[in-house]
């Protein structure tokens, strides 16, 4: 799940306290997880100055609800990774998803890979006797160049907890990972990491286990379609199946309960208006969507579907989908036409715009290149109503006026797309965009995408 909204502070006043890039964050069910891109955590990770680490899955927040001393631990970590779709459907559930999934499996690698090449070093710290070991090697294999300050198991050697740090301490690493499992490691680190001197101290759960070979991680394709979790409960069902099919359905009580106290009604009833009409709609127009894939080819060469990076709700970026209607160079020719805008203000369009292509004019005139946004609503980056979502250029050039208009989710239809489209000026497209936010309603939206249709046949604006 990428976009970016990061802001970053990179000088650091010689001799005066540090300060870090800084990385957006998302109260998800009462913690402030991180939400950013993996780059921009990696950074920050990596800069100078002293912080303790967690990440923040599904297990994790069913063990905060019941563990106080667990959930104090949360709470004063500098900082808290979100780990895995449970945390992603929680965020989507109170209105808004994360950037990226910032799990340690996939995290760490770059992250290390990154901290050889600044000459810093790490020690791993739990697992069972030996795992440690076999992590380290597999590391220094994996990332030549990483320097490996020492290791310790999780139980004879963490036993004494005042020797288990001095010898930390005495290895002069910069970054420690602790993999005891959770709650131990947070109140581990919470507890002790006042006198751990390594600047990066991170709870990394069962990570050791994947790098020594001892647990053998999903395939990609099963990764990439965010079922990990059921290959690890088939790996190991005895020991997880508690976890992940009791534990799953528990987390998705609690964090939908939670939705359901912190969303106003009108949230709730959006995100439902959305889900049913998007879900409809894909299925009731699929071989209406096939034929028009299928025309764009036929006429040129090149993919059917374009995606594009557009602004959302919070100036959070996101790929949108559209039908192409243009050549597939037309990216490399927009810079030649920008003089030839038949629109005042930052928003570009030609009417007679030499780079789209016959089928895409049909496309255009009728609206049709928009439908595959419906697949944007239906994952949560846009909404069947609300501002037409902007490039990141443009919003670049906005004024903070027109910042306004970012705080709701873009829109599929709104009061500017059946207003007349490209032949309303941006600064009206601007002032129609906050009048909707300030009186959006149910009502209004349903009024809204009924006149969407008479919209579409009227063409006006739509080139």
């Amino acid at each position: 799940m990428q976009h970016q909204s990061i802001s970053f502070d990179t000088f650091f006043a010689q001799g005066a306290t540090p300060v870090f890039p800084k990385l957006d964050r998302r109260a998800v069910m009462n913690v402030e997880v991180v939400d950013a891109t993996p780059q921009a955590a990696i950074n920050n990770l990596l800069q100078p100055g002293k912080r303790t680490v967690f990440f923040l899955n599904a297990h994790c927040a069913n063990m905060r609800a019941v563990k106080s001393d667990y959930a104090t631990a949360l709470d004063r970590a500098d900082l808290v990774l979100p780990d895995g779709i449970g945390v992603e459907l929680a965020a989507r559930m109170q209105g808004d998803g994360l950037m990226a999934n910032l799990n340690g499996t996939d995290l760490l690698p770059p992250l290390l890979k990154a901290a050889a090449k600044q000459g810093k070093s790490v020690f791993l710290f739990g697992a069972r006797p030996g795992t440690a070991e076999k992590a380290a090697k597999h590391l220094g294999s994996m990332i030549p160049g990483l320097r490996i300050a020492g290791t310790l198991d999780g139980f004879k050697d963490a036993a004494n907890a005042q020797d288990a740090i001095n010898t930390i301490n005495g290895s002069g690493a910069d970054i420690l990972l602790v993999a005891m499992g959770v709650p131990l490691q947070e109140l581990w680190l919470d507890r002790f990491g006042p006198d751990l001197r390594p600047d990066l101290k991170m709870a990394v759960g069962g990570l050791f286990d994947f790098w020594a070979g001892n647990v053998k991680r999903a395939p990609l394709c099963v990764r990439q379609a965010k079922c990990e979790w059921v290959w690890r409960l088939a790996m190991e069902p005895t020991r997880l199946a508690k976890r992940y099919i009791l534990g799953n359905f528990t987390f998705l009580f609690r964090a939908a309960r939670h939705a359901l106290h912190t969303r106003s009604k009108y949230a709730i009833h959006k995100r439902l208006l959305d889900v049913v009409l998007s879900t409809v709609a894909l299925v009731a127009l699929f071989p209406l969507l096939l034929l028009i894939g299928a025309a764009i080819r036929l006429e040129s060469p090149g993919a059917a579907i374009f995606s594009q990076k557009r602004v959302g709700r919070n100036g959070k970026q996101f790929t949108l989908y559209k039908f192409r209607s243009m050549h597939v160079d037309a990216a490399e020719r927009r810079k030649d036409l920008l003089s030839a805008s038949d629109r005042d203000g930052i928003c570009f369009k030609a009417r007679n715009d030499p780079r789209v292509t016959k089928v895409g004019r049909i496309l255009r005139r009728f609206s049709l290149d928009e439908l595959p946004q419906i697949v944007n609503i239906l994952t949560g980056k846009m909404s069947i109503v609300g501002p037409r979502p902007a490039l990141p250029e443009e919003v670049e050039a906005y004024s903070k006026r027109a910042l306004r208009r970012l705080s709701v989710k873009p829109g599929l239809t709104g009061i500017w797309q059946v207003s007349g489209r490209a032949d309303v000026d941006f600064d009206r497209m601007v002032d129609m965009d906050i009048a909707y936010t300030r009186s959006r309603s149910i009502l209004l939206d349903l009024a809204l995408i009924a006149v969407t249709f008479q919209a579409v046949f009227k063409g006006r604006g739509a080139y």
